[in-house]
């Protein structure tokens, strides 16, 4: 589809802004109207106003979420048609060194647009406007998934010596909308960004999901393993209470002793409250805080978020003492039953990694989460699309210098 892109003025709260439309020329799709999409920065309310609207958006696209991610600079951006809001996403400005006036412009798990028809409709409106306010580069992640592999197709994988990788896997759902977003996306430019091993400087493309909808509490003990399910009677025979909310210090101390314990860095505690300020101001039961205790001792935590249909396990933490009590399964039952009577359909156990070599360490993620019963998904993963090649070229330059 032939398009051109004009740019426009609008006086908004804070003087004007940039306005810019994509008019179709030829070819539909993409809102009624005839004047194609545009795409100016929204205020956070109506921003948070149309997420409420969705059935599910990733918390990391909530307007909320810039106010967490302090070093970005945030700006939430609407797509209209003629005067309806029809997509929204949040965008994080990061400068390029040495090059302040120039930035990278990141979606992460968005933007929350329609992904089932043309969307060149909507991303070329998007990458006329970010490269005007000095963009060297968009990058996002769309909340599409492209694969779905059952939990008993995976743990068939594990145990089969040639099956290193999901990917080695046959029979898994295969997503038509997700293999024709990759496919254009690829086509229009975009270069994928996304790791073999699932994990990169961005988010998962890997993740472990548990269906909600429609089920029991049984049945969703039922669909766990027999170890889970002991594991989960086992706390209740021992005394494990599970409370929500609590000190975050106290969640802070165990999740820097799990840190010491499992050899990664841990983010400071004005991070968490930081995060706990910013989305329970924008939703009193977005985030939740969850104590497993055993005899007044505080054996495990995790924090929970949730925004509409959607519930993602978040953080963890757990004592090397009393791990015999099973405070860590105690605490994700109380999610997901919490989660299943939120009316969420979906309990998201966030990243994981596509390997099924029992030879590599990151296996044991997946065999953990395989238990919950649910699936592997992997989604289209995140992309970037180059708006000034050698300032991007530059960019590309300095984060793997930065790796090594």
């Amino acid at each position: 589809m032939r398009q051109r892109a004009v740019r426009e003025r609008r006086r908004g709260d804070g003087g004007p802004v940039s306005r810019t439309t994509i008019h179709r020329v030829a070819g539909g799709g993409g809102g009624g109207g005839g004047g194609g999409l545009t795409v100016v920065p929204i205020s956070a309310a109506e921003h948070l106003a149309f997420v409420r609207t969705q059935r599910s958006v990733s918390f990391l696209q909530t307007p909320a979420w810039a106010r967490v991610k302090t070093e970005w600079r945030g700006e939430s951006l609407g797509w209209f048609d003629g005067r309806q809001l029809v997509g929204a996403g949040l965008v994080l400005h990061r400068p390029v060194p040495r090059l302040e006036r120039f930035t990278l412009a990141y979606l992460p798990e968005g933007p929350v647009i329609d992904w089932t028809g043309e969307i060149d409709v909507w991303l070329d409106p998007l990458a006329a406007h970010l490269k005007a306010q000095g963009a060297f580069a968009i990058r996002l992640g769309p909340p599409v998934r492209t694969d779905t592999w059952s939990a008993a197709q995976v743990k068939e994988g594990i145990a089969e010596p040639g099956i290193k990788r999901l990917t080695d896997l046959s029979g898994q759902w295969t997503h038509p909308v997700g293999a024709r977003v990759t496919g254009r996306l690829r086509d229009a430019g975009w270069l994928p960004q996304s790791p073999e091993n699932g994990f990169g400087v961005g988010h998962p493309q890997f993740k472990y999901e548990i269906p909600l909808a429609d089920r029991t509490e049984d049945e969703l003990l039922r669909g766990m393993n027999q170890l889970w399910r002991r594991n989960i009677k086992k706390a209740a025979k021992e005394g494990v209470e599970v409370t929500v909310g609590g000190d975050l210090k106290v969640f802070h101390d165990l999740y820097v002793h799990t840190a010491e314990r499992d050899h990664f860095t841990p983010r400071p505690l004005r991070y968490f409250e930081t995060m706990f300020t910013a989305l329970n101001a924008e939703d009193p039961e977005r985030i939740r805080l969850y104590l497993a205790r055993h005899q007044g001792d505080v054996v495990a935590a995790t924090i929970l978020v949730r925004v509409g249909a959607h519930a993602w396990y978040s953080y963890g933490a757990s004592s090397t003492r009393k791990r015999e009590v099973r405070g860590s399964n105690a605490c994700q039952w109380a999610m997901i039953r919490d989660s299943l009577a939120s009316g969420c359909d979906v309990y998201d156990l966030r990243g994981i990694t596509p390997t099924l070599d029992p030879d590599d360490p990151h296996v044991g993620l997946i065999q953990f989460k395989v238990g919950t019963g649910g699936q592997a998904v992997r989604y289209v993963g995140e992309w970037d699309l180059p708006l000034r090649p050698l300032v991007y070229r530059a960019f590309d330059l300095y984060i793997k210098r930065r790796g090594r």
